[in-house]
């Protein structure tokens, strides 16, 4: 039985070069690709594996990708450059099976799909270094009235809203999420809009994804 193959990547030759790796292989098959998760689901395909960028030009999040290919029922395989180790420790919270590096020699990353097929965990060293380096955010740098007013903000409430659940003013409120923005920013982890924050919220594990 073939092992089918979806990748999604907005580098067009990098599609077309891993694309090129796997004809060579007996019994897999490159059988969709996009750019996003949505050009890929237009395909309609059942796939076991899915090779997937972590930094997409969309501005999707890993775990916002993972939990929309959950119809498709593939393996998800973060196919990356792993510089950014906030993003693979977010895909392996989403339920990413692994990671491999796009520059890994290519019987490696055919290795990797077909571990991924079996449903085998492809803990690289670099996925591994990655876990390991998970020290909360939370916990390390916010207070804990930093982080009540991150999850309920991140949550949908209006800073109004957090104020009144808070019993502190609004000014506050816009105070405390000033110094979280400043803080994730400092940790190359730039939060600048409310839906960044969500993201935020969501890898550090204080609000569900949704």
């Amino acid at each position: 039985m073939n092992i089918r193959i979806g990748i999604i990547d907005d580098h067009p030759a990098m599609v077309l070069g891993t694309t090129a790796l796997f004809a060579a292989e007996p019994g897999v098959q490159v059988a969709a690709s996009g750019a996003t998760v949505t050009e890929l689901l237009t395909w309609r395909l059942k796939l076991d594996v899915v090779l997937l960028d972590l930094v997409l030009a969309d501005g999707s999040s890993p775990a916002e990708n993972i939990r929309r290919l959950h119809p498709v029922g593939a393996r998800v395989l973060a196919y990356t450059s792993g510089d950014r180790a906030h993003l693979v420790r977010e895909a392996a919270r989403a339920g990413a099976i692994g990671m491999i590096r796009k520059t890994e020699d290519p019987a490696a990353i055919v290795a990797a799909v077909r571990h991924a097929a079996a449903g085998e965990p492809v803990a690289t060293v670099d996925w591994a270094a990655a876990l390991d380096s998970d020290v909360p955010f939370v916990s390390s740098k916010l207070t804990s009235r930093e982080a009540e007013v991150l999850t309920l903000y991140a949550s949908g409430e209006t800073a109004d809203q957090v104020a009144a659940a808070l019993f502190v003013s609004t000014a506050t409120v816009h105070d405390h999420i000033r110094r979280i923005r400043a803080k994730y920013a400092a940790s190359d982890r730039a939060a600048p809009t409310k839906v960044d924050l969500f993201r935020r919220a969501v890898e550090d594990g204080l609000v569900p994804p949704q």
